[in-house]
């Protein structure tokens, strides 16, 4: 959703989508340093259980998580959003170097700094091992998802 209004806080509904629809194009990119330039120099991060602090471990890990989860393909959806902060569900697809498909289920919660550099994000992630005809996600890989004809209200 394009806007001519900065993406800082606080947040209105329109950038608030914007800021969700940014963030799952930049992470579909699949490109550690472009993700890591949205947060704040000295970002926290809670991914499941591990603790990341500051861009140079955000691109570390996101290099480590991508040479893992191979065919990734995400999509972000807003939950809510107050002032300073938004809170996003989201699912994505991914396979193991041995074939093994995943979809993974998980809701963040985001703090932005003035700037509209996340300072803050809070994530929890569940794996749902599926098989490769039950994938749902199909767009070419490292690109934004299509605007259209997706949604992840069905969460089963």
């Amino acid at each position: 959703m394009p806007t001519s209004t900065p993406l800082v806080p606080p947040f209105n509904h329109d950038t608030a989508l914007a800021k969700v629809r940014a963030a799952e194009d930049a992470w579909n990119s699949q490109d550690p340093h472009r993700v890591a330039q949205a947060y704040s120099i000295n970002s926290e991060w809670r991914n499941r259980d591990q603790f990341v602090r500051g861009r140079q471990q955000i691109e570390l890990f996101l290099n480590k998580k991508w040479q893992r989860e191979l065919d990734y393909r995400l999509a972000k959806s807003l939950w809510t959003f107050a002032g300073n902060r938004i809170a996003v569900r989201f699912q994505y697809e991914y396979c193991l170097e041995n074939g093994d498909w995943y979809r993974a289920y998980g809701n963040e919660n985001w703090e932005f700094d003035a700037d509209g550099l996340m300072r803050r994000r809070e994530a929890s992630i569940n794996d749902v091992t599926i098989a490769s005809h039950d994938r749902r996600f199909f767009w070419e890989l490292r690109m934004p998802r299509p605007q259209v004809g997706f949604e992840i209200e069905d969460v089963r």
